[in-house]
Order: structure tokens, then sequence, then C-alpha cells
């Protein structure tokens, strides 16, 4: 049986749908890319569900339960979805939600088979990944392509050289479903390492190269807001430590001369990260604000 329910079926006819995919947890660092995702479908109809039995594992992500005045009132399984809606004059997708534990190489196979039959023309991945760069310049994002050309000139298709880590949930369905022939791009924010709660900042940079890259428009004007409260309060834990101080200021002339962090230092960064994770480490101990 397959791990998805469509709302609609058979499913409604859509104009050139992409399909934007961010999963929690594993390379989703400040929340940005799944924030990002949802964003895309804000206001959108549900298209499909998935089985949240089959995917999760409750003992590890367990559902949230209410109690009022004693009385066991609502349970909020984790939700798998996706959603659609049009934005100018074609329809955007996200498929958003929390990593799914079990039966990846099934999920692949199903959400590909989900894309065929609603007529997916473009996949795109967003990921967010906490890297030595500074909290007081842009958002660098890198960008990864099935195929060459995909990419806008201005985003760098990377990194360089191999980076072999813990694979995420989401590039393996991304895998099943480029292997169909459907184009794929993914883009991937850099989140400053010491940030240690939501980061609109880079939420903004993603929806602003999915919108560029599909030629659509995406509001973020409450999320500028809450980028413009965290630079303030990253700004002022900053100003009182001088430790941070001078190694923020380290970054930022790391990011001045290069533009964006060497490959061979990012994929070193990632790696790091990525492993500690898997290893169930803890974060490092270079200095910052949390």
């Amino acid at each position: 049986m397959a791990l998805y329910r469509l709302s609609e079926d058979p499913p409604p006819a859509l104009t050139a749908p992409a399909l934007v995919a961010a999963f929690d947890g594993w390379i989703d660092a400040a929340g940005a890319s799944t924030a990002a995702a949802a964003r895309v479908a804000d206001g959108g109809r549900t298209l499909a569900t998935f089985d949240p039995d089959a995917l999760y594992d409750y003992r590890a992500r367990r559902p949230v339960l209410d109690v009022v005045d004693g009385t066991l009132t609502e349970l909020t399984w984790p939700e798998l979805s996706l959603r659609g809606r049009r934005v100018g004059a074609r329809d955007v997708l996200a498929l958003v939600g929390p990593e799914p534990d079990f039966r990846w190489q099934e999920l692949g196979a199903d959400v590909l088979e989900l894309c065929l039959r609603l007529g997916v023309v473009e996949w795109i991945s967003l990921g967010s990944l906490p890297a030595a760069v500074p909290h007081t310049r842009p958002v660098p994002v890198l960008g990864t392509a099935s195929k060459p050309g995909l990419l806008p000139d201005d985003v760098p298709q990377g990194p360089a050289g191999l980076l072999r880590v813990p694979s995420a949930a989401l590039s393996a369905v991304e895998f099943a479903v480029a292997g169909s022939g459907i184009p794929t791009v993914g883009f991937y924010a850099q989140v400053p390492h010491y940030v240690g709660s939501t980061y609109p900042a880079a939420a903004i940079a993603l929806l602003e190269h999915v919108g560029r890259h599909l030629g659509v428009t995406f509001d973020t004007a409450d999320l500028r807001r809450a980028a413009d409260t965290t630079r303030e309060r990253l700004d002022a834990a900053v100003a009182a430590d001088e430790e941070s101080r001078a190694y923020v200021a380290r970054l930022e002339m790391m990011a001045d001369e290069q533009g964006r962090p060497a490959g061979e230092d990012l994929i070193a960064e990632i790696e790091r990260f990525l492993r500690q994770r898997a290893d169930g480490g803890a974060e490092d101990d270079r200095p910052g604000p949390t």
C-alpha cells in the first residue's frame, strides 16, 4: 500500500507545478528551511497526506498531548503533508514535515509516484546548515543540481569536491525523483553556527532564491520584521562580550576576503557538524551568542 493518501482522487489539474521540499531536524539549522517551505504553500490546500504510523518512531518524536483540567483533550501527531497553491501563473507545492524515521526508500518511490500523478515539472530541496559565517553579512546560499544549467548564475553549485556525510531523508527522496528525469535543484542557506534559535534571515534568503528561480514572489514582510529583531538581539549579545566581538570580526574578515567560505573549509565545516550530530555529540565550544 502507498504511504500517502490523496485528498482528491483523481487529483486536481495543475499548471507547471514545482515542488519545494524540506524536513525538520537534519539539515534544518534554526528551522530556516522548513519555515521557508511552509511559507511557499501558506494558505494553500492539502493535496496529500502521509501515514505517520509508517514513518515515525513515536518514542523519539512523541505526539503532543493536551490535558485540560485533568482531561485528555487533544493528541497532535507528527504530520508530513503536501500542500499547494497558485502563485502567479503557476502552481507551487510544498512537501513539509518532520524527517521520517523509517522506510525512506519506499517514501522516495511514493513521492516520485505522486510527482508523476500531479505533473510536477521540477523539484526544489531546501536546507540550512550551521557554518562559520557572521550574522552581520548576507546569508550565503549554495546550490545543488541534478544536471548543469539548472541553477541561476548567482547561486554557486557546491561545495566543490567530494562531500561524504550521513544522508538526510530529504536527499534520499530527491535522489529518487532525480532518477526519473525530473529536474532537481537544492538551495542550502548557511546559518551562523552560534545562532541557537530561529534565524529568519536564512528563511528569507531561501524564499528569495526560490522565488527568483521560479519567477514568482513570496510575501516575507513578517519574516523581515522578525529578522530585524533577531539581528538586534545578536548585535547586543556580541557587543556585550569581548571574545564574541573578536570572533565575529574574524568571521567578517573571512567573509569579506573570500566572498564565501572556501570549498575545502566549507566541506570540513559541514562534515564536522553532520558527523557530530550523527554521533550524538554536543555542539563545539567556539565563542559566540546562543
